[in-house]
C-alpha cells in the first residue's frame, strides 16, 4: 500500500462510508521522522503527548500516533493513524469524543506496556482511565 492514498473509508463510530478520504498506509521507506514530515504535507500531525499532564504518546521515531480533522457535507471527520516501525493503521471517527477515546486507548496501551512514559496510577483496563488521562495535553491542541 502507498503511504498516502485517497479511498473510501468506513467510520468506526457511526459505520458511515465516506468517499475520497486521505488515508495513511504502511511506510517502510525511511524513518519515522520522515513519515512524520510526509504526513504533515497531507494535513496530518503526530500527537506528541496525551492526558492532562502531557504524558508521552508513543516512542518516537518507532511508535507514533497521528491525527487529522477534516469535514464533508455531513460534518467533522477525525482520523487517527498509528505508526509502529513502518506499519500503519488508519481509522476514522465522526465524533471528537470517539476520536479521543481511540487515542486514549493507544496511550493506555503504550503506558501500560512500558513503551511510553505515562501516569503511575493506571487502572487495569483502558475503559477505566480517569477523565484527566482521556484528553489532549494542555500543551497541545488535538486534531
Amino acid at each position: 500500500m502507498n503511504a498516502i492514498t485517497t479511498k473510501t473509508i468506513t467510520t468506526e463510530d457511526t459505520g458511515e462510508s465516506i468517499d475520497d478520504v486521505t488515508v495513511l498506509g504502511d511506510y517502510h521507506m525511511n524513518t519515522g521522522y520522515d513519515w512524520m514530515e510526509l504526513i504533515g504535507e497531507h494535513g496530518w500531525a503526530v500527537i506528541p503527548s496525551w492526558g492532562s499532564d502531557g504524558w508521552d504518546l508513543g516512542q518516537w521515531p518507532y511508535v507514533m500516533v497521528a491525527g487529522t480533522r477534516t469535514a464533508d457535507a455531513v460534518g467533522n471527520l477525525f482520523g487517527m493513524a498509528t505508526y509502529c516501525e513502518g506499519d500503519v493503521t488508519t481509522t476514522f471517527y465522526r465524533t471528537k469524543a470517539k476520536f479521543w477515546d481511540a487515542i486514549s486507548e493507544q496511550a493506555f496501551f503504550h503506558w501500560k506496556n512500558g513503551q511510553a512514559h505515562g501516569p503511575d496510577d493506571l487502572p487495569e483496563a483502558a475503559a477505566d482511565l480517569p477523565g484527566k488521562y482521556r484528553i489532549p495535553s494542555m500543551y497541545q491542541e488535538a486534531a
